[in-house]
């Protein structure tokens, strides 16, 4: 966890940064925004930022944002000072923590930013055998493909391996190059020069320096495009990189991990991956199997679900009925582990009382179990509200339907570009480009990260 303290938050800098090094968190300070964007530009990171409420915090966010530099912001001042606090969420502060700083506070904060770390909960023997494999090769520098359906957790088992690692104590980064558009991601990966193309208003280092003595996470390595691709493969080759404009290149030390949701192999086949690209990544294969795979973990992860979102919504700890566990046990679940943290956090909310019941429960698609008599149940209720639903779309354009289920679908997966893709059935670019039309159309588009809304 890193944190990046701008500002003197009111005198208490010290405070902050001792309560954040207490709690495991590498700490850097800037004592101005300039100073923090020069910092982040330069490449030294940060997985949160502390900032001093009386500092420009909107000209902060504009700024990560014109950069597409992606770190969640919280602002720290006074605590009778409402102005501050108002005036700083609106700038685009994620939280607002009065000063001084209480250490629970603080700790609270960065385990909710920390809350993708390296733990993994599991008990089936599918999932330890993959864990006992993970932590046999994480001290070595190979490379590691991490394969497995959307939602399995592949990026979670990365950060394993780092935390694993004799470079557990340098920077863990993560790209995603299924969220970054195509003429972006080169910058994004290797940086660039100031000028080196309109918007470059200053030097940038990419993620390949940033992760330097680290380790480089390409999550969805599958839809990089093979011009990327053939760039990326000299990366690794020569252990060197060009910025973008840049005239000298750059030596690197990274240990470089790749996830995807594709059988790799078919896209090499079909023309779509590097032959070349994929043997040098694929020293070592570690599948994520899918949570239908592990049925040993559902009521595991269904509980620890259940405790952790009645702590974040502020609400009393609510058990799974035994009915509940039964049914959530003979799901599909096609959305795997994050198909079931959105349920589960939607049953938290729904559930009227100190219990967690069937009525709460809400799930599509297929059971396990279809001579299960209560699952022939629930399954005959959802086709009776599907076919209720159905009828609506009389009258409506192909066009519109479309939209709405594409719609429904981002909502579902709280703005997850590559998991509604893969659940709608289409390519990540194609989504895109659907998406970039109904912004210019007028329709409000759900962001990632943007809670499902919840009709209560």
């Amino acid at each position: 966890m890193r944190l990046m303290i701008v500002g003197t938050l009111e005198g208490h800098t010290s405070t902050a940064w001792k309560i954040a090094v207490d709690r495991g968190a590498a700490v850097a300070h800037a004592p101005t925004v300039d100073d923090a964007l020069k910092a982040l530009r330069a490449g030294r990171g940060a997985d949160l930022l502390m900032v001093d409420a009386r500092l420009p915090v909107s000209r902060l966010r504009q700024n990560l944002e014109s950069e597409r530099i992606h770190i969640p912001i919280v602002a720290c001042g006074i605590g009778n000072d409402a102005r501050a606090a108002v005036r700083a969420i609106q700038g685009g502060a994620k939280e607002y923590i009065p000063l001084p700083p209480d250490a629970d506070l603080i700790a609270a904060v960065l385990a909710a930013v920390a809350g993708d770390s390296d733990t993994i909960i599991c008990r089936d023997p599918a999932m330890l055998r993959v864990l006992a494999l993970a932590e046999q090769v994480a001290p070595a520098d190979a490379s590691v493909l991490i394969t497995g359906e959307s939602g399995t957790g592949k990026e979670l088992l990365a950060r394993f391996l780092h935390s694993h690692s004799r470079r557990a104590s340098r920077a863990f980064v993560s790209v995603n190059c299924a969220a970054i558009p195509e003429n972006l991601l080169e910058s994004e990966l290797f940086g660039h020069e100031k000028g080196a193309f309109t918007g470059a208003v200053a030097r940038r280092i990419g993620k390949f320096e940033e992760a330097n003595g680290g380790t480089l996470l390409l999550d969805e390595i599958s839809e990089m495009h093979p011009r990327l691709q053939a760039k990326l493969l000299r990366a690794i080759q020569e252990r060197e990189i060009d910025r973008v404009g840049g005239m000298h290149p750059v030596k690197i030390d990274i240990r470089l991990l790749a996830t995807s949701n594709r059988e790799l192999e078919e896209e090499v086949k079909a023309g779509n991956f590097r032959e070349d690209l994929f043997f040098r990544l694929n020293v070592m294969t570690l599948h994520v199997p899918a949570l239908r795979e592990r049925p040993q973990d559902i009521a595991l992860l269904a509980e620890h679900f259940a405790r952790h979102f009645a702590d974040v919504n502020a609400l009393p700890q609510r058990r799974l009925k035994a009915e509940v566990i039964a049914r959530l046990e003979t799901h599909h679940w096609r959305g795997n582990v994050r198909e079931l943290e959105n349920t589960i956090h939607r049953a938290v909310l729904l559930a009227p009382g100190p219990e967690i019941g069937p009525e709460a429960i809400v799930l599509s698609g297929p059971s396990l179990a279809p001579d299960d008599a209560p699952a022939r149940a629930v399954q005959a209720a959802e086709a009776v509200a599907a076919g209720q639903a159905a009828g609506g779309l009389v009258g409506r354009t192909v066009a519109e339907v479309e939209r709405q289920l594409i719609i429904d679908t981002l909502h579902h997966t709280l703005g997850n570009r590559t998991h509604a893709a893969n659940i709608l059935g289409i390519s990540i670019r194609t989504l895109r480009n659907k998406l970039k039309q109904y912004n210019e159309d007028g329709f409000a588009v759900p962001q990632p990260g943007e809670p499902e809304q919840v009709s209560l």
